[in-house]
Protein backbone atom coordinates (compact mmCIF):
# COMPACT_ATOMS: atom_id res chain seq x y z
CA UNK A 1 0.00 0.00 0.00
CA UNK A 2 2.73 2.46 0.84
CA UNK A 3 4.25 1.90 -2.79
CA UNK A 4 0.88 2.84 -4.67
CA UNK A 5 0.92 5.39 -1.94
CA UNK A 6 4.20 6.91 -2.59
CA UNK A 7 3.32 6.47 -6.57
CA UNK A 8 0.01 7.60 -6.57
CA UNK A 9 0.35 10.63 -8.88
CA UNK A 10 1.33 7.99 -11.91
CA UNK A 11 -1.49 5.48 -11.22
CA UNK A 12 -3.96 8.57 -11.11
CA UNK A 13 -2.66 9.65 -14.61
CA UNK A 14 -2.81 6.12 -15.39
CA UNK A 15 -5.96 4.88 -13.79
CA UNK A 16 -7.66 3.64 -17.22
CA UNK A 17 -4.78 2.09 -18.63
CA UNK A 18 -4.43 -0.16 -15.19
CA UNK A 19 -8.41 -0.23 -14.68
CA UNK A 20 -9.02 -2.00 -18.44
CA UNK A 21 -5.75 -4.40 -17.48
CA UNK A 22 -6.84 -5.15 -14.27
CA UNK A 23 -10.32 -5.68 -15.66
CA UNK A 24 -9.10 -8.10 -18.47
CA UNK A 25 -6.62 -10.14 -16.30
CA UNK A 26 -9.95 -10.58 -14.07
CA UNK A 27 -11.61 -12.07 -17.19
CA UNK A 28 -8.78 -14.19 -18.26
CA UNK A 29 -8.57 -16.02 -14.19
CA UNK A 30 -12.25 -16.56 -15.00
CA UNK A 31 -11.67 -18.09 -18.11
CA UNK A 32 -9.40 -19.81 -16.70
CA UNK A 33 -11.31 -22.17 -14.51
CA UNK A 34 -14.01 -22.82 -17.46
CA UNK A 35 -11.54 -25.99 -19.18
CA UNK A 36 -10.32 -27.74 -16.34
CA UNK A 37 -14.80 -28.37 -15.39
CA UNK A 38 -15.64 -28.91 -18.91
CA UNK A 39 -12.73 -31.72 -18.90
CA UNK A 40 -13.98 -33.22 -15.87
CA UNK A 41 -17.50 -33.75 -17.32
CA UNK A 42 -15.89 -35.24 -20.38
CA UNK A 43 -13.84 -37.67 -17.78
CA UNK A 44 -17.49 -38.69 -16.16
CA UNK A 45 -19.10 -38.94 -19.23
CA UNK A 46 -16.59 -41.24 -20.51
CA UNK A 47 -16.78 -43.38 -17.36
CA UNK A 48 -20.29 -43.38 -17.51
CA UNK A 49 -20.39 -43.95 -21.66
CA UNK A 50 -22.47 -40.96 -22.60
CA UNK A 51 -19.90 -39.11 -24.36
CA UNK A 52 -20.90 -38.63 -28.03
CA UNK A 53 -18.85 -38.02 -30.98
CA UNK A 54 -20.59 -34.62 -31.65
CA UNK A 55 -20.44 -33.04 -28.05
CA UNK A 56 -16.75 -33.83 -28.02
CA UNK A 57 -16.20 -32.01 -31.59
CA UNK A 58 -18.62 -28.84 -29.53
CA UNK A 59 -16.31 -29.07 -26.47
CA UNK A 60 -13.16 -28.90 -28.47
CA UNK A 61 -14.39 -26.05 -30.48
CA UNK A 62 -15.21 -24.64 -27.72
CA UNK A 63 -12.02 -24.61 -25.78
CA UNK A 64 -9.92 -23.54 -29.61
CA UNK A 65 -12.14 -20.59 -29.55
CA UNK A 66 -11.53 -19.89 -25.45
CA UNK A 67 -7.65 -20.27 -26.24
CA UNK A 68 -7.78 -17.63 -29.16
CA UNK A 69 -10.01 -15.37 -27.34
CA UNK A 70 -7.74 -15.78 -23.71
CA UNK A 71 -4.71 -14.88 -26.61
CA UNK A 72 -6.06 -11.93 -27.64
CA UNK A 73 -6.93 -10.38 -24.01
CA UNK A 74 -3.42 -11.76 -23.02
CA UNK A 75 -2.13 -9.48 -25.76
CA UNK A 76 -4.28 -7.10 -24.56
CA UNK A 77 -3.32 -6.63 -20.85
CA UNK A 78 0.32 -7.37 -21.75
CA UNK A 79 0.79 -4.15 -23.54
CA UNK A 80 -1.58 -1.69 -21.32
CA UNK A 81 0.27 -3.10 -18.08
CA UNK A 82 4.05 -3.37 -19.45
CA UNK A 83 3.16 0.16 -21.40
CA UNK A 84 2.80 2.01 -18.29
CA UNK A 85 5.13 0.39 -16.30
CA UNK A 86 7.90 1.28 -19.04
CA UNK A 87 6.19 4.94 -18.93
CA UNK A 88 6.72 5.26 -15.72
CA UNK A 89 10.25 4.33 -16.19
CA UNK A 90 10.92 7.52 -18.18
CA UNK A 91 8.76 10.00 -16.22
CA UNK A 92 10.86 8.96 -13.41
CA UNK A 93 14.26 9.38 -15.18
CA UNK A 94 12.93 12.91 -16.66
CA UNK A 95 12.34 13.82 -12.69
CA UNK A 96 15.27 12.85 -11.61
CA UNK A 97 17.71 14.39 -14.15
CA UNK A 98 15.20 17.60 -13.80
CA UNK A 99 15.99 17.75 -10.52
CA UNK A 100 19.64 17.39 -10.72
CA UNK A 101 20.27 20.08 -12.94
CA UNK A 102 18.78 22.57 -10.16
CA UNK A 103 20.59 21.39 -7.39
CA UNK A 104 23.49 23.60 -5.76
CA UNK A 105 27.18 22.26 -5.66
CA UNK A 106 26.56 21.50 -1.95
CA UNK A 107 24.12 18.44 -2.93
CA UNK A 108 26.76 17.05 -5.40
CA UNK A 109 29.43 16.86 -2.27
CA UNK A 110 26.70 14.57 -0.09
CA UNK A 111 25.79 12.40 -3.07
CA UNK A 112 28.37 10.73 -4.86
CA UNK A 113 28.28 10.21 -8.72
CA UNK A 114 28.22 6.58 -8.86
CA UNK A 115 25.55 6.83 -6.56
CA UNK A 116 23.29 9.00 -8.23
CA UNK A 117 23.96 6.59 -11.64
CA UNK A 118 22.90 3.41 -9.69
CA UNK A 119 19.38 5.59 -8.79
CA UNK A 120 19.14 6.22 -12.64
CA UNK A 121 19.60 2.74 -13.67
CA UNK A 122 19.01 -0.29 -11.35
CA UNK A 123 16.77 1.65 -8.27
CA UNK A 124 14.39 3.14 -11.13
CA UNK A 125 14.56 -0.51 -12.98
CA UNK A 126 13.69 -1.81 -10.02
CA UNK A 127 10.25 0.54 -9.57
CA UNK A 128 9.31 0.07 -13.04
CA UNK A 129 9.10 -4.12 -12.77
CA UNK A 130 6.94 -3.47 -9.32
CA UNK A 131 4.42 -1.35 -11.34
CA UNK A 132 4.72 -3.48 -14.33
CA UNK A 133 5.19 -7.31 -13.10
CA UNK A 134 4.57 -6.69 -9.51
CA UNK A 135 0.94 -5.74 -10.33
CA UNK A 136 0.94 -8.82 -12.59
CA UNK A 137 1.77 -10.77 -9.85
CA UNK A 138 -0.67 -9.16 -6.97
CA UNK A 139 -3.49 -9.34 -9.24
CA UNK A 140 -2.66 -13.07 -9.76
CA UNK A 141 -2.20 -14.16 -6.26
CA UNK A 142 -5.78 -12.08 -5.09
CA UNK A 143 -7.73 -12.25 -8.20
CA UNK A 144 -6.49 -16.07 -9.21
CA UNK A 145 -6.32 -17.46 -6.09
CA UNK A 146 -10.07 -16.30 -5.21
CA UNK A 147 -11.15 -17.62 -8.69
CA UNK A 148 -9.47 -20.77 -8.24
CA UNK A 149 -11.14 -20.95 -4.56
CA UNK A 150 -14.75 -20.22 -5.81
CA UNK A 151 -14.79 -22.48 -8.39
CA UNK A 152 -13.21 -25.20 -6.23
CA UNK A 153 -16.49 -24.63 -3.93
CA UNK A 154 -18.90 -24.37 -6.54
CA UNK A 155 -17.57 -27.27 -8.77
CA UNK A 156 -15.89 -30.01 -6.44
CA UNK A 157 -16.19 -29.86 -2.59
CA UNK A 158 -15.46 -27.03 0.05
CA UNK A 159 -13.98 -29.72 2.88
CA UNK A 160 -11.75 -30.95 0.01
CA UNK A 161 -11.10 -27.24 -1.06
CA UNK A 162 -10.28 -26.57 2.93
CA UNK A 163 -7.80 -29.66 3.85
CA UNK A 164 -6.11 -29.00 0.73
CA UNK A 165 -5.49 -25.18 1.64
CA UNK A 166 -4.31 -25.62 5.69
CA UNK A 167 -0.35 -25.34 4.66
CA UNK A 168 -1.31 -21.46 3.09
CA UNK A 169 -0.53 -19.99 6.79
CA UNK A 170 2.78 -21.48 6.58
CA UNK A 171 3.59 -19.96 3.31
CA UNK A 172 2.51 -16.29 4.61
CA UNK A 173 4.33 -16.44 7.68
CA UNK A 174 7.64 -17.94 5.57
CA UNK A 175 7.10 -15.27 2.79
CA UNK A 176 6.93 -12.46 5.18
CA UNK A 177 10.12 -13.49 6.92
CA UNK A 178 12.24 -14.09 3.78
CA UNK A 179 10.79 -10.44 2.31
CA UNK A 180 11.97 -8.67 4.82
CA UNK A 181 15.52 -10.04 4.39
CA UNK A 182 15.55 -9.39 0.96
CA UNK A 183 14.81 -5.50 1.84
CA UNK A 184 17.66 -5.66 3.52
CA UNK A 185 19.84 -7.07 1.77
CA UNK A 186 18.71 -5.66 -1.35
CA UNK A 187 19.57 -2.29 0.31
CA UNK A 188 22.68 -2.95 0.92
CA UNK A 189 23.54 -4.85 -2.62
CA UNK A 190 22.73 -1.36 -4.60
CA UNK A 191 24.61 1.05 -1.87
CA UNK A 192 27.54 -1.26 -2.73
CA UNK A 193 26.80 -0.78 -6.42
CA UNK A 194 26.94 3.05 -6.08
CA UNK A 195 30.39 2.16 -4.62
CA UNK A 196 31.32 0.50 -7.49
CA UNK A 197 30.24 3.40 -9.84
CA UNK A 198 32.29 5.52 -8.24
CA UNK A 199 35.26 3.82 -8.69
CA UNK A 200 35.01 3.23 -11.79
CA UNK A 201 34.63 6.71 -12.63
CA UNK A 202 37.23 7.70 -10.75
CA UNK A 203 39.82 5.41 -12.32
CA UNK A 204 38.73 6.03 -16.36
CA UNK A 205 38.54 9.67 -15.71
CA UNK A 206 41.97 9.43 -13.86
CA UNK A 207 43.25 7.06 -16.30
CA UNK A 208 46.06 9.70 -17.25
CA UNK A 209 47.23 10.15 -13.70
CA UNK A 210 47.07 6.73 -12.81
CA UNK A 211 48.84 5.25 -15.92
CA UNK A 212 51.62 8.26 -15.14
CA UNK A 213 52.27 7.09 -11.79
CA UNK A 214 52.28 3.37 -12.26
CA UNK A 215 49.60 2.93 -10.47
CA UNK A 216 47.58 0.94 -12.72
CA UNK A 217 47.60 -2.36 -10.90
CA UNK A 218 46.90 -1.26 -7.85
CA UNK A 219 43.80 1.03 -8.66
CA UNK A 220 42.49 -3.22 -10.64
CA UNK A 221 43.50 -4.55 -7.42
CA UNK A 222 41.16 -1.62 -5.72
CA UNK A 223 38.30 -2.28 -7.94
CA UNK A 224 39.06 -5.84 -8.04
CA UNK A 225 38.10 -5.56 -3.75
CA UNK A 226 34.96 -3.28 -4.76
CA UNK A 227 33.33 -5.66 -6.94
CA UNK A 228 34.10 -8.45 -4.83
CA UNK A 229 31.98 -6.71 -2.13
CA UNK A 230 29.38 -6.16 -4.84
CA UNK A 231 29.20 -10.21 -5.62
CA UNK A 232 28.93 -10.94 -1.80
CA UNK A 233 26.26 -8.54 -1.49
CA UNK A 234 24.73 -9.21 -4.21
CA UNK A 235 24.78 -13.28 -3.57
CA UNK A 236 23.34 -12.82 -0.31
CA UNK A 237 20.42 -10.79 -2.39
CA UNK A 238 20.45 -14.23 -4.70
CA UNK A 239 20.42 -16.77 -1.76
CA UNK A 240 17.08 -15.18 -0.07
CA UNK A 241 15.56 -14.86 -3.79
CA UNK A 242 16.52 -18.26 -4.43
CA UNK A 243 14.62 -19.47 -1.26
CA UNK A 244 11.73 -18.29 -2.46
CA UNK A 245 10.66 -20.98 -4.86
CA UNK A 246 11.69 -24.54 -2.49
CA UNK A 247 9.30 -22.91 0.05
CA UNK A 248 6.36 -22.14 -2.15
CA UNK A 249 7.48 -25.86 -3.52
CA UNK A 250 7.08 -28.03 -0.52
CA UNK A 251 3.75 -26.24 0.73
CA UNK A 252 2.56 -26.54 -2.95
CA UNK A 253 3.40 -30.48 -2.59
CA UNK A 254 1.74 -30.67 0.57
CA UNK A 255 -1.05 -29.46 -0.48
CA UNK A 256 -1.31 -31.93 -3.79
CA UNK A 257 -0.65 -34.30 -0.93
CA UNK A 258 -3.77 -33.51 0.97
CA UNK A 259 -5.80 -33.13 -2.38
CA UNK A 260 -4.81 -36.58 -3.70
CA UNK A 261 -4.94 -38.22 -0.71
CA UNK A 262 -8.42 -36.64 0.67
CA UNK A 263 -9.72 -36.42 -2.65
CA UNK A 264 -9.10 -40.17 -3.24
CA UNK A 265 -11.11 -41.02 -0.47
CA UNK A 266 -14.07 -38.83 -1.36
CA UNK A 267 -14.09 -40.13 -4.62
CA UNK A 268 -14.20 -43.85 -2.99
CA UNK A 269 -17.07 -43.06 -0.65
CA UNK A 270 -18.80 -41.74 -3.62
CA UNK A 271 -18.81 -37.95 -2.02
CA UNK A 272 -17.49 -36.75 -5.16
CA UNK A 273 -16.79 -38.15 -9.07
CA UNK A 274 -13.50 -38.77 -10.30
CA UNK A 275 -14.01 -35.94 -13.08
CA UNK A 276 -14.60 -33.47 -10.07
CA UNK A 277 -11.35 -34.74 -8.42
CA UNK A 278 -9.29 -34.49 -11.58
CA UNK A 279 -10.70 -30.70 -11.83
CA UNK A 280 -9.64 -30.36 -8.15
CA UNK A 281 -6.36 -31.61 -9.49
CA UNK A 282 -6.34 -29.03 -11.96
CA UNK A 283 -7.87 -26.24 -10.24
CA UNK A 284 -4.89 -27.05 -7.57
CA UNK A 285 -2.21 -26.41 -10.38
CA UNK A 286 -3.68 -23.12 -11.14
CA UNK A 287 -3.13 -22.05 -7.69
CA UNK A 288 0.46 -23.12 -7.49
CA UNK A 289 0.93 -20.01 -10.24
CA UNK A 290 -0.29 -17.82 -7.59
CA UNK A 291 1.38 -19.19 -4.83
CA UNK A 292 4.29 -18.75 -7.11
CA UNK A 293 3.53 -15.24 -8.01
CA UNK A 294 2.91 -13.97 -4.16
CA UNK A 295 6.29 -14.87 -2.82
CA UNK A 296 7.26 -13.08 -6.69
CA UNK A 297 5.02 -10.31 -5.53
CA UNK A 298 6.76 -9.79 -2.23
CA UNK A 299 10.13 -10.25 -3.59
CA UNK A 300 9.70 -7.58 -6.50
CA UNK A 301 8.16 -5.32 -3.36
CA UNK A 302 10.12 -5.19 -1.20
CA UNK A 303 13.02 -4.32 -4.04
CA UNK A 304 10.39 -1.75 -5.63
CA UNK A 305 9.62 -0.08 -1.76
CA UNK A 306 13.80 -0.05 -1.49
CA UNK A 307 14.32 1.60 -4.63
CA UNK A 308 11.31 4.06 -4.36
CA UNK A 309 12.78 5.00 -0.99
CA UNK A 310 16.23 5.63 -2.46
CA UNK A 311 15.05 7.65 -5.06
CA UNK A 312 12.26 9.83 -3.34
CA UNK A 313 14.96 10.53 -0.70
CA UNK A 314 16.82 12.38 -3.71
CA UNK A 315 13.77 13.83 -4.94
CA UNK A 316 12.89 15.54 -1.75
CA UNK A 317 16.28 17.41 -1.22
CA UNK A 318 15.48 21.28 -2.62
CA UNK A 319 18.50 23.42 -3.74
CA UNK A 320 19.90 25.58 -0.91
CA UNK A 321 19.26 28.60 -3.35
CA UNK A 322 15.98 28.91 -4.63
CA UNK A 323 13.39 32.41 -5.83
CA UNK A 324 11.82 34.18 -2.96
CA UNK A 325 7.86 34.85 -2.33
CA UNK A 326 8.35 38.51 -3.96
CA UNK A 327 9.98 38.62 -7.19
CA UNK A 328 11.66 41.83 -8.24
CA UNK A 329 11.41 42.33 -12.82
CA UNK A 330 14.85 43.47 -13.61
CA UNK A 331 14.94 44.39 -17.24
CA UNK A 332 18.96 45.04 -17.65
CA UNK A 333 22.07 44.91 -15.83
CA UNK A 334 23.06 48.59 -15.42
CA UNK A 335 25.34 48.60 -12.67
CA UNK A 336 26.38 45.45 -10.18
CA UNK A 337 27.35 46.26 -6.37
CA UNK A 338 29.31 43.66 -3.52
CA UNK A 339 28.83 45.89 -0.45
CA UNK A 340 30.53 44.18 3.08
CA UNK A 341 29.62 40.36 1.50
CA UNK A 342 31.44 37.92 3.60
CA UNK A 343 30.85 34.15 2.44
CA UNK A 344 31.86 30.55 4.10
CA UNK A 345 31.15 27.32 2.74
CA UNK A 346 28.75 24.90 4.03
CA UNK A 347 30.34 22.81 6.48
CA UNK A 348 33.90 25.08 6.44
CA UNK A 349 35.52 25.94 9.54
CA UNK A 350 36.53 30.02 8.23
CA UNK A 351 35.14 32.24 5.97
CA UNK A 352 36.66 31.84 1.93
CA UNK A 353 35.01 35.76 1.39
CA UNK A 354 35.36 38.01 4.25
CA UNK A 355 33.78 41.76 3.63
CA UNK A 356 34.06 42.06 -0.16
CA UNK A 357 32.80 45.55 -1.91
CA UNK A 358 33.39 46.97 -4.91
CA UNK A 359 31.01 48.63 -7.34
CA UNK A 360 30.69 48.29 -11.58
CA UNK A 361 29.00 50.37 -13.81
CA UNK A 362 27.35 48.33 -17.06
CA UNK A 363 30.20 48.46 -19.41
CA UNK A 364 32.91 48.19 -16.57
CA UNK A 365 35.74 45.30 -16.63
CA UNK A 366 36.61 44.14 -12.74
CA UNK A 367 39.99 42.48 -12.63
CA UNK A 368 40.33 39.60 -9.63
CA UNK A 369 43.63 39.06 -8.95
CA UNK A 370 45.63 37.28 -5.77
CA UNK A 371 47.96 33.87 -4.51
CA UNK A 372 46.29 30.32 -5.50
CA UNK A 373 43.33 29.54 -3.11
CA UNK A 374 43.11 33.18 -2.13
CA UNK A 375 39.10 33.30 -3.10
CA UNK A 376 39.21 34.39 -6.92
CA UNK A 377 36.82 31.48 -7.98
CA UNK A 378 34.80 32.06 -5.01
CA UNK A 379 33.69 35.42 -5.32
CA UNK A 380 33.03 34.92 -8.52
CA UNK A 381 30.29 31.81 -7.92
CA UNK A 382 28.61 34.27 -5.85
CA UNK A 383 27.04 36.09 -9.23
CA UNK A 384 25.99 32.95 -10.35
CA UNK A 385 23.95 31.82 -6.70
CA UNK A 386 25.06 28.74 -6.21
CA UNK A 387 25.46 28.91 -2.61
CA UNK A 388 23.22 31.05 -0.06
CA UNK A 389 24.70 34.58 0.70
CA UNK A 390 23.74 37.51 3.34
CA UNK A 391 20.32 39.34 2.02
CA UNK A 392 21.46 42.40 0.36
CA UNK A 393 25.21 42.38 0.10
CA UNK A 394 25.00 41.57 -3.42
CA UNK A 395 23.11 43.82 -5.96
CA UNK A 396 22.30 44.20 -9.72
CA UNK A 397 20.88 47.31 -11.15
CA UNK A 398 20.59 48.54 -7.54
CA UNK A 399 18.08 45.18 -6.46
CA UNK A 400 19.41 42.42 -4.04
CA UNK A 401 19.75 39.70 -6.18
CA UNK A 402 17.65 37.33 -4.25
CA UNK A 403 15.11 39.15 -5.06
CA UNK A 404 15.50 38.81 -8.54
CA UNK A 405 14.45 35.22 -10.43
CA UNK A 406 17.14 32.60 -10.38
CA UNK A 407 16.68 32.56 -14.16
CA UNK A 408 16.78 35.89 -14.98
CA UNK A 409 20.28 35.99 -13.08
CA UNK A 410 21.30 33.09 -15.08
CA UNK A 411 20.41 34.48 -18.25
CA UNK A 412 22.46 37.49 -17.86
CA UNK A 413 25.45 35.57 -17.51
CA UNK A 414 28.26 33.89 -19.57
CA UNK A 415 30.17 31.48 -17.19
CA UNK A 416 33.55 30.06 -18.22
CA UNK A 417 35.04 27.98 -15.44
CA UNK A 418 38.85 26.69 -14.80
CA UNK A 419 37.63 23.26 -15.49
CA UNK A 420 35.59 23.27 -18.70
CA UNK A 421 33.05 20.78 -19.26
CA UNK A 422 33.21 19.87 -23.09
CA UNK A 423 30.14 17.53 -24.77
CA UNK A 424 31.23 14.12 -27.00
CA UNK A 425 30.19 16.27 -29.68
CA UNK A 426 31.53 18.11 -32.58
CA UNK A 427 33.31 21.40 -31.69
CA UNK A 428 30.55 23.09 -33.63
CA UNK A 429 27.80 21.69 -31.68
CA UNK A 430 29.85 22.16 -28.02
CA UNK A 431 30.17 26.11 -29.51
CA UNK A 432 26.74 26.06 -30.28
CA UNK A 433 25.14 24.96 -26.61
CA UNK A 434 24.32 27.88 -25.17
CA UNK A 435 22.53 29.03 -28.26
CA UNK A 436 21.78 26.05 -31.10
CA UNK A 437 19.85 28.44 -33.21
CA UNK A 438 23.01 30.50 -34.03
CA UNK A 439 24.42 30.95 -37.55
CA UNK A 440 27.62 29.81 -39.01
CA UNK A 441 28.78 33.64 -39.46
CA UNK A 442 27.87 33.94 -35.80
CA UNK A 443 29.56 31.36 -34.71
CA UNK A 444 32.97 32.18 -37.03
CA UNK A 445 32.69 35.64 -35.14
CA UNK A 446 33.03 34.42 -31.51
CA UNK A 447 35.49 31.32 -33.18
CA UNK A 448 37.83 34.35 -34.62
CA UNK A 449 37.91 36.28 -31.38
CA UNK A 450 38.80 32.99 -29.45
CA UNK A 451 41.86 33.08 -31.53
CA UNK A 452 40.48 29.38 -32.62
CA UNK A 453 40.23 29.75 -36.37
CA UNK A 454 43.72 27.89 -37.59
CA UNK A 455 43.04 25.29 -35.10
CA UNK A 456 39.62 24.22 -36.40
CA UNK A 457 41.58 24.33 -39.86
CA UNK A 458 43.96 22.08 -39.35
CA UNK A 459 41.73 19.45 -38.18
CA UNK A 460 40.92 16.93 -40.91
CA UNK A 461 37.24 17.04 -40.23
CA UNK A 462 36.89 20.57 -39.23
CA UNK A 463 34.07 22.01 -37.54
CA UNK A 464 32.49 18.49 -38.07
CA UNK A 465 35.43 16.98 -35.71
CA UNK A 466 34.63 14.83 -32.58
CA UNK A 467 36.28 16.20 -29.44
CA UNK A 468 35.49 13.09 -27.38
CA UNK A 469 34.40 12.71 -23.77
CA UNK A 470 35.55 15.86 -21.84
CA UNK A 471 37.45 17.38 -25.06
CA UNK A 472 39.99 14.66 -24.82
CA UNK A 473 41.12 15.32 -28.22
CA UNK A 474 41.90 18.79 -27.80
CA UNK A 475 44.91 20.19 -25.95
CA UNK A 476 44.11 22.32 -22.71
CA UNK A 477 44.64 25.77 -24.48
CA UNK A 478 42.18 24.70 -27.40
CA UNK A 479 39.45 23.41 -24.45
CA UNK A 480 39.89 26.83 -23.08
CA UNK A 481 38.80 28.67 -26.59
CA UNK A 482 35.96 26.27 -27.01
CA UNK A 483 34.99 27.64 -24.15
CA UNK A 484 35.11 30.91 -24.49
CA UNK A 485 33.82 31.10 -28.18
CA UNK A 486 30.35 29.14 -26.46
CA UNK A 487 29.90 32.22 -23.59
CA UNK A 488 30.54 34.48 -26.55
CA UNK A 489 28.01 33.74 -28.76
CA UNK A 490 25.36 33.72 -26.36
CA UNK A 491 26.87 37.52 -26.06
CA UNK A 492 25.68 37.38 -22.12
CA UNK A 493 24.97 40.96 -20.01
CA UNK A 494 27.64 39.74 -17.50
CA UNK A 495 30.75 37.64 -18.85
CA UNK A 496 32.94 35.93 -16.12
CA UNK A 497 35.99 34.22 -17.04
CA UNK A 498 37.71 32.00 -14.32
CA UNK A 499 41.35 31.86 -15.05
CA UNK A 500 40.60 30.88 -18.89
CA UNK A 501 43.58 31.73 -20.52
CA UNK A 502 46.31 30.07 -18.44
CA UNK A 503 47.36 27.44 -21.27
CA UNK A 504 47.47 29.63 -24.07
CA UNK A 505 51.36 31.69 -24.64
CA UNK A 506 51.26 35.52 -23.90
CA UNK A 507 50.94 36.99 -27.50
CA UNK A 508 47.37 34.81 -27.55
CA UNK A 509 45.95 35.84 -24.53
CA UNK A 510 46.91 39.14 -25.60
CA UNK A 511 45.05 38.53 -28.58
CA UNK A 512 41.70 37.37 -27.37
CA UNK A 513 41.80 39.47 -24.52
CA UNK A 514 41.53 42.86 -27.41
CA UNK A 515 39.00 41.04 -28.82
CA UNK A 516 36.65 40.74 -25.92
CA UNK A 517 37.03 44.10 -25.56
CA UNK A 518 35.91 44.81 -28.71
CA UNK A 519 32.97 42.48 -29.09
CA UNK A 520 31.74 43.35 -25.37
CA UNK A 521 31.37 47.68 -25.77
CA UNK A 522 29.09 48.20 -23.53
CA UNK A 523 28.89 45.19 -21.58
CA UNK A 524 30.23 44.17 -17.91
CA UNK A 525 33.01 41.49 -17.97
CA UNK A 526 34.59 39.83 -14.66
CA UNK A 527 38.20 38.04 -15.23
CA UNK A 528 40.13 36.05 -12.27
CA UNK A 529 43.43 35.36 -13.59
CA UNK A 530 47.14 34.41 -12.31
CA UNK A 531 48.22 36.74 -15.39
CA UNK A 532 48.02 40.15 -14.47
CA UNK A 533 48.84 41.88 -17.93
CA UNK A 534 45.14 39.68 -18.66
CA UNK A 535 43.33 42.36 -16.57
CA UNK A 536 45.69 45.49 -17.01
CA UNK A 537 43.42 46.81 -18.99
CA UNK A 538 40.20 46.55 -16.47
CA UNK A 539 38.18 49.53 -14.86
CA UNK A 540 38.85 48.25 -11.62
CA UNK A 541 40.98 45.31 -9.75
CA UNK A 542 41.29 44.24 -6.46
CA UNK A 543 43.57 41.88 -5.30
CA UNK A 544 42.54 39.05 -2.64
CA UNK A 545 44.54 37.61 -0.09
CA UNK A 546 42.74 34.74 2.45
CA UNK A 547 39.58 36.21 1.57
CA UNK A 548 40.09 40.24 1.62
CA UNK A 549 40.36 42.77 -0.63
CA UNK A 550 44.40 43.66 0.23
CA UNK A 551 44.83 46.19 -2.77
CA UNK A 552 42.34 48.06 -5.37
CA UNK A 553 42.47 50.41 -7.94
CA UNK A 554 43.23 50.80 -11.80
CA UNK A 555 46.42 49.14 -13.15
CA UNK A 556 48.31 52.28 -13.05
CA UNK A 557 47.06 53.07 -9.39
CA UNK A 558 48.35 49.76 -8.19
CA UNK A 559 51.47 49.76 -10.08
CA UNK A 560 52.05 52.93 -7.79
CA UNK A 561 51.35 51.18 -4.52
CA UNK A 562 54.42 48.88 -4.45
CA UNK A 563 52.44 45.83 -3.00
CA UNK A 564 51.82 42.32 -3.89
CA UNK A 565 50.40 43.40 -7.63
CA UNK A 566 53.86 45.61 -8.30
CA UNK A 567 55.57 42.91 -7.39
CA UNK A 568 54.15 39.81 -9.13
CA UNK A 569 53.56 42.07 -12.20
CA UNK A 570 57.44 43.15 -12.19
CA UNK A 571 58.11 39.37 -11.71
CA UNK A 572 56.12 38.21 -15.21
CA UNK A 573 57.08 41.21 -17.25
CA UNK A 574 60.89 39.49 -16.22
CA UNK A 575 59.52 36.00 -16.93
CA UNK A 576 57.90 36.99 -20.72
CA UNK A 577 61.32 38.91 -21.31
CA UNK A 578 64.03 36.24 -20.77
CA UNK A 579 61.49 34.01 -22.31
CA UNK A 580 61.48 36.38 -25.43
CA UNK A 581 65.42 36.49 -25.35
CA UNK A 582 65.62 32.34 -25.10
CA UNK A 583 62.98 32.46 -28.11
CA UNK A 584 65.31 35.01 -30.33
CA UNK A 585 68.49 32.83 -29.37
CA UNK A 586 67.25 29.75 -30.72
CA UNK A 587 65.90 31.57 -34.15
CA UNK A 588 69.66 33.20 -34.14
Amino acid sequence: MSFIMKLQWFFKLRWPHYTIAISLMIIMNIMAVVPPKIIGNVIDQIRNSTLTANSLNLTVLFLLGLAILGYTIFFSWLNLLFGSSILLEKELRSRLLKHLVRMSPSFFQRIRTGELMALATNDITAISNTAGFGVLTLVSTVVGTSIVLVAMILFVDIQLMLASLLPLPILVYAVNKIGKKMRTHFLAAQESFGHMNDHALESISGLRVLRAYVQESKDIEAFDNVTIAVMHKNLRVAFVNALFQPVISTIVGLSYAIGIGYGSYLVFHNQITLGQLFTFNIYLGLLIWPMISFGEFINILQRGNASLDRVDSILAQQPEVQDGEYITQVSRVTNIEMKQLSFRYPGAPTDSLQHISFQLQQGDTLGIVGRTGSGKSTLLKQLLRQYPIEPGKLRISDVPIEDISLNQVLQWIGYVPQEHLLLSKTILENIKTGKPEATMDEVKQVVEAACFTKDIEQMNLGWNTVIGESGVMLSGGQKQRTAIARALLVDPEILILDDVLSAVDAKTESRIISNIRQLRQGKTTLIATHRLSAVSHATWIIVLEHGRIVEEGTHEQLLLLDGWYKQQYNHQQLEAAILNEGKESTND
